[in-house]
């Protein structure tokens, strides 16, 4: 305590030279130097400082868990959104009014927008599909030989068989779930029907048509895999009349996440009229669940920093009861009570960043390392963590975002600051006469 004194008196006769009614400046060096004194008070009870450490650690552990967590649901997302648009793409292409039989022109108009950088046309239609062992339903799309080996998801996908003379064997290409539901291989017939046949005096009659697999492709996604049914562009257009046309057209943009301003280019480009959707609308419901999932465990996982929080809270009133002479005696030697609430504040406060700074340090490298880790673990201890089998993925996705890393910082130091108010409020009301009483 001599030294908080002899410290104390140095600042005030300092702070006095400069004129009456200047005292010390906010958050100054004394106060400074109290509260990291505070925050590792030993003096006559350890147990404010055994808190203080454990806030530290619950902090670190929260802040820890929130970037590494929120860093694999990120790469989830984007891995996520790169399987789903690399199948059905980024923007669509619909005709209004007349049938899209200048598919070609219009596709030439997508290509020269800039951000575009891939646009085919194709038939897409709902259709069954059987083989001798089983049934199913399937979205048949008719595509060109060369914008299906250009299609990400299916380019380097392909497990059976081969893209090549796609369109002069007429083949079908299919999904791997799908090819597993039917029971074929490459090779094997399988039957495509439609309620969209020939036109007879009696009307429209369904048909049915038998094509050998040419090819299996597996994209990653369950659904895809299991529905989708690519066949070439010429020989859909016969098979589900349409003759000469296109349903739509489909385009790949270099930045997804940039859809507006590339739309606006799209209408101004198109010289028909057209509907324009894209892969947010498309895939809303999908992307929405996974964002109130994210939003969901973001929430929790902060209830951790919450209750380490709630420890400074407990700390602070334990220290500010340990610390009720050395308080009386500063108030007596002149400081303020806005002094004694800063110093309280600023021991709160070195508290969440220590533990925010600690959290960061070791969640930052963690989240970038993270499939690193996952296989040096399946290897030491011959585990199978994140199956490729069951997920689909080669490796377990992470994507750090600045961004997140620094809200997660100022949350954290926006409960620890929330959490001192109180403390620091009641150790600046101490009255010293009740304090110094009975010493």
């Amino acid at each position: 305590m001599f030294h908080f004194m002899r410290f104390f008196a140095r600042a005030g006769a300092a702070a006095a030279g400069k004129g009456a009614g200047s005292g010390a400046a906010p958050f100054g060096a004394y106060e400074r130097m109290l509260a990291l004194r505070y925050m590792r008070s030993r003096r006559s009870r350890w147990l404010p400082s055994a808190i203080a450490g454990l806030s530290v650690t619950g902090i670190t552990v929260g802040v820890m868990a929130l970037i590494v967590v929120m860093s694999v649901m990120n790469g989830m997302r984007d891995e996520m959104i790169s399987k789903l648009i690399g199948v059905n793409g980024h923007i669509f292409v619909q005709p209004i009014d007349t049938p899209l039989t200048d598919y070609r022109d219009v596709t030439e108009e997508l290509k020269q927008v800039k951000g575009i950088t891939f646009a085919f046309p194709l038939i897409e239609s709902a259709a069954g599909i059987s083989s001798p062992q089983q049934q199913s339903g399937a979205l048949v799309r008719g595509v060109t030989e060369a914008d299906l080996k250009r299609l990400p998801g299916v380019e380097g996908n392909v497990r059976q068989g081969t893209l090549d003379h796609f369109e002069g064997d007429s083949g079908l290409v299919i999904g791997e779930k799908l090819a597993e539901t039917l029971g074929v291989q490459v090779g094997d017939k399988v039957s495509i029907l439609t309620a969209r046949g020939a036109q007879t005096p009696f009307g429209v009659t369904p048909r049915l048509k038998a094509y050998p697999v040419k090819a299996i492709y597996e994209s990653g996604l369950y659904d895809f895999d299991q529905l989708m049914v690519f066949m070439p562009l010429s020989e859909a257009q016969l098979f589900f009349n349409r003759p000469g046309e296109a349903t739509l057209i489909e385009a790949f943009v270099a930045h997804p996440d940039d859809m507006n301003a590339v739309r606006e280019r799209i209408v101004q480009a198109i010289t028909r009229p057209v509907m324009l959707t894209d892969w947010r609308q498309r895939s809303k419901t999908f992307f929405d669940v996974l964002k109130v999932e994210s939003d969901s465990i973001f929430l929790i996982l902060s209830i951790i920093v919450l209750v380490a929080s709630l420890l400074i809270v407990q700390g602070l009133i334990l220290l500010v009861k340990d610390k009720g002479r050395d308080i009386a005696i500063l108030r007596t030697m002149g400081a303020t009570r806005g002094s004694i609430l800063r110093v309280f504040i600023l021991t709160g406060l070195s508290i969440g960043a220590t533990g925010a700074l600690l959290g960061a340090a070791l969640g930052v490298p963690l989240a970038l390392q993270l499939d690193n880790i996952r296989s040096f673990l399946n290897r030491i201890f011959d585990l199978n963590l994140f199956p490729s089998s069951v997920y689909h993925l080669s490796q377990l996705p992470s994507s750090l975002d600045p961004h997140e890393v620094a809200a997660i910082a100022l949350l954290t130091l926006g409960l620890s600051f929330l959490a001192t108010l109180y403390p620091a409020w009641r150790a600046a009301r101490l009255d010293p006469v009740e304090a110094l009483r009975h010493e």
